[in-house]
């Protein structure tokens, strides 16, 4: 199969909000480091690596799968931003670009999935 995540903007999307996370939370408080600053990091790099891993199956069906586990972990990661945000740990307005571009690729990836819900159902022989 010829996928390639690298054409995908929803991959793009996900790196540079992997790139976000990693780089703001400096403001997180020192006992957050393990805990929910590392969750969000999880999530995050969890999202383009089932992307990636996706792109690199051979059929649709697998592709998928993968898409639904980024899809998780990307809806993990907003509700996380949100929790940041609740508790005081972060603000500013980098905050609301990162929360921006969680919704933006929980919007993204969902449309994506759908798109190969569709193929996938018609490439299932007819019964």
């Amino acid at each position: 199969m010829g996928r390639n995540h690298e054409r995908l903007r929803v991959f793009h999307e996900g790196h540079a909000l992997v790139l976000a996370v990693y780089r703001h939370p400096q403001a997180f408080p020192r006992e957050e480091w393990f805990g929910l600053r590392a969750q969000m990091r999880r999530a995050a790099v969890s999202v383009t690596c089932n992307v990636v891993e996706g792109n690199a199956r051979g059929t649709t069906r697998d592709y998928l799968r993968f898409l639904h586990i980024a899809l998780g972990s990307s809806c993990e990661l907003k509700y996380l931003v949100g929790l940041a945000e609740e508790l005081g740990f972060v603000a500013g307005p980098e905050w609301t670009e990162v929360r921006n571009r969680c919704d933006s690729l929980v919007r993204q990836l969902q449309r994506l999935v759908d798109r190969m819900e569709t193929i996938a159902d018609n490439d299932r022989p007819a019964t």
